[in-house]
């Protein structure tokens, strides 16, 4: 047992050593960068779609899709108007080589913002530092109002939490009290933006503070 504490403690030890430089290199192009995290299905391929429009008459934009298998993320991301690259992981989350290989692909000095898509999975990704700037957690809510009591560990260690499909409230059974008060016992202070990517409530806000955050890493 000790032995297999070792090897991991290397991986992910070289992981982080990687993903520092893949942070240098984006500083040393001001390129601000933030790792999207979700289960399957809560919309962070939506809400990619419904920021790039908004963000590209001021910014450069590039898209790193994590997947499994196929390019249906990053063939979105295109169409919306991002210069995108896909990732096939093979396993449950991006690690920081995977993003250098995305970043050695992207044109950096002609970019302003890149989206790195992790894998939907609301385990795996929590542990593993990609080189960006801002971890950002996509709840939506037909996943129910217990994911920061089931999902600790991803609750506590994002910079900011998007609660999507809020239009869905009158219809499915979610406590956003319980929720944010389970987010805030994990998080105490994280950002949080409640937004649907159908009706387009709370993108503007949502939009902002990604503008915001580019303007500074960009000066």
């Amino acid at each position: 047992m000790p032995e297999r504490i070792s090897v991991v403690e290397k991986i992910t030890k070289a992981n982080d050593q990687l993903a520092e430089l893949n942070r240098i290199r984006l500083d040393e192009n001001k390129v601000f960068a933030m790792n999207l995290m979700a289960s399957p299905g809560a919309g962070k391929t939506s809400l990619i779609e419904r920021s790039l429009p908004l963000l590209a008459d001021r910014f450069r934009l590039g898209v790193i899709e994590g997947d499994l298998a196929t390019n249906l993320d990053a063939d979105r991301a295109a169409a919306a108007g991002a210069t995108s690259v896909q990732i096939n992981t093979g396993s449950c989350h991006l690690d920081a080589p995977m993003v250098k290989q995305g970043l050695n692909e992207l044109e950096l000095s002609e970019l302003d913002i890149v989206i790195v898509e992790n894998v939907g999975n609301l385990i795996c990704p929590a542990s593993w530092d990609l080189g960006t700037h801002k971890s950002v957690l996509i709840a939506s809510v037909p996943e129910g109002d217990d994911k920061p009591f089931k999902y600790p560990s991803m609750y506590r260690g994002v910079d900011m939490l998007v609660i999507n499909k809020i239009d869905l409230l009158p219809y499915v059974s979610f406590d956003m009290e319980r929720f944010k008060q389970g987010v805030e016992a994990l998080n105490e202070g994280v950002v949080t933006f409640p937004l649907s990517c159908v009706t387009g409530e709370g993108i503007d806000a949502w939009v902002g503070w990604v503008a915001e955050l580019a303007l500074e890493q960009n000066s």
